[in-house]
């Protein structure tokens, strides 16, 4: 039997359950991504990939440049 998913909010998001809040999921080989306001269309990528894409944000944001993937 599969395990229901755990979606996390993203601490951006303020507090509550309203508003429009990026969620997160994480399984042994994927990371899924939805919208709270749209919770059927969840993006689905590797941990490499994600980790990547955290690395390349934060990056951008230190430096206040567009990111490089």
């Amino acid at each position: 039997m599969t395990q229901p998913l755990e979606w996390q909010k993203s601490s951006f998001s303020g507090a509550g359950d309203g508003g429009n809040c990026v969620e997160l999921a994480a399984t042994d080989d994927a990371v899924l991504l939805r919208e709270s306001d749209a919770p059927a269309a969840i993006l689905t990528t590797t941990p490499t990939a994600f980790a990547a894409l955290i690395r390349a944000a934060s990056s951008a944001r230190a430096t206040h440049s567009p990111p490089t993937l």
